[in-house]
């Protein structure tokens, strides 16, 4: 509960991938209701559970994130990222996931939302079996 984790989004101009350590604004969207650096992620809930395959599966889930009545063009992915980091002593933040929306997303005076898979051992956006 100490730590703050965000979601920010970025163009298909954008380097980030799984060997991305932390957030960066090179190729950050801009527009409308977006802030550099994204927004908190809300909700943030941790379980445990059996999947599937009946492996032990730790899971993370959050809130659905939406930027309402905002202008946003471009976006191809997003960076869940620690922006706290609480107690480390190395970097300000560390990357936790890297997502890839298939294609470029955009919103016009409207709402842009990230909606998360369900929350259980198969679906989770995190997951660790």
């Amino acid at each position: 509960s100490a730590d703050t984790f965000k979601v920010a989004m970025f163009t298909n101009s954008s380097s980030i991938d799984a060997d991305t350590t932390g957030y960066t604004t090179s190729n950050e969207v801009s527009g409308t209701a977006y802030t550099a650096g994204g927004a908190a992620l809300a909700s943030v809930t941790n379980s445990l559970g059996d999947n599937s395959s009946s492996v032990p599966t730790a899971y993370l889930d959050f809130a659905d994130t939406t930027w309402s009545t905002s202008t946003i063009s471009s976006a191809r992915g997003a960076l869940i990222y620690n922006s706290t980091l609480s107690g480390a002593s190395t970097r300000s933040t560390t990357t936790v996931a890297v997502i890839n929306f298939g294609g470029d997303k955009s919103s016009s005076a409207g709402d842009f939302t990230i909606q998360y898979p369900a929350n259980d051992a198969n679906n989770a956006i995190i997951r660790i079996a």
